[in-house]
């Protein structure tokens, strides 16, 4: 598997309004927990380690 890394969603809007909603009334630090807890459920869904570690380094630059 290669992480992709081109416009994917189909909804990237829609997406990001949701996000946004997860968080609506949480702390800072709720959120950082949000954050954490969907990466990993993302990471775990991806399954591939050399595309999480990619994505890390991306994510780094």
């Amino acid at each position: 598997m290669t992480l992709v890394t081109t416009p994917n969603l189909t909804d990237a809007d829609g997406f990001y309004a949701a996000l946004l909603a997860a968080h609506k009334g949480r702390t800072e630090a709720e959120s950082h927990a949000l954050n954490a807890q969907l990466v990993l459920i993302l990471a775990n869904h991806i399954g591939d380690a050399a595309v999480l570690r990619e994505a890390l380094e991306l994510a780094q630059a």
